[in-house]
Order: structure tokens, then C-alpha cells, then sequence
């Protein structure tokens, strides 16, 4: 690799990257879905794809958003509900990360 050229990322790490930016935005929980289903498209449409690596990352994915479902519940306990805008922000984070959890459930079960 040159010197100063970025390393690639794997397929995991740029789609938890992916969804993680959208998370901490605030988007809808159906729109996280639908970029779970778009990442899992996309791996599926790669020219070498492979289904079994489609399901090792989809598995490794999933391991990854629990961890971060139970840290956003753990943060929602300690936000301060009397803090509309921080419980808000809080909860819109975790019902994203829930969502992108059951995408990626359903995903999974589609391969």
C-alpha cells in the first residue's frame, strides 16, 4: 500500500460505518432498514460475490449492532427525561439501531 493511501475497509466495518452516521442523525427507523436491505443488495450484486460471505457478514453485522443496541439503552437510562432534546435524540438512536438489528434478522433468514 502507497504511503498516505487509506486502507480498504472490509464490507462490515463500511456498512456499520454507513449505518452508524445515520443513527447518530436521527433517521427514521424504517429508513435504517431500508439501508440494511440496500448494503445486503449490494454485497449480493458484487462480482464476486458469494453467498456464504454474504452470510458471514450479515452474521458479523448483526454482532456488531446488538453491541451497539445495548449501549444506546444503556445511554437512553441516563439521559435525563426532564432533557426532552437529549431523550428524544436518545431514543431516536436506539429505535434506529433496533431497526437495523431486525433488518438485518430478516435479512439473514432471506439467504
Amino acid at each position: 500500500m502507497a504511503k498516505g493511501t487509506p486502507a480498504r475497509m472490509s464490507p462490515v466495518d463500511a456498512a456499520t460505518v454507513r449505518l452508524m452516521e445515520l443513527a447518530a442523525k436521527g433517521v427514521p427507523p424504517h429508513r435504517i432498514a431500508r439501508e440494511v436491505d440496500l448494503i445486503v443488495a449490494e454485497w449480493q450484486r458484487a462480482p464476486d460475490a458469494d453467498p456464504l460471505d454474504a452470510k458471514a457478514w450479515l452474521a458479523e453485522l448483526r454482532e456488531q449492532i446488538v453491541g451497539g443496541v445495548a449501549d444506546a439503552e444503556e445511554q437512553v437510562s441516563y439521559v435525563d427525561p426532564d432533557d426532552t432534546v437529549a431523550a428524544k435524540q436518545a431514543s431516536l438512536t436506539l429505535a434506529a439501531l433496533q431497526a437495523s438489528r431486525d433488518a438485518v434478522d430478516r435479512a439473514s433468514a432471506s439467504l
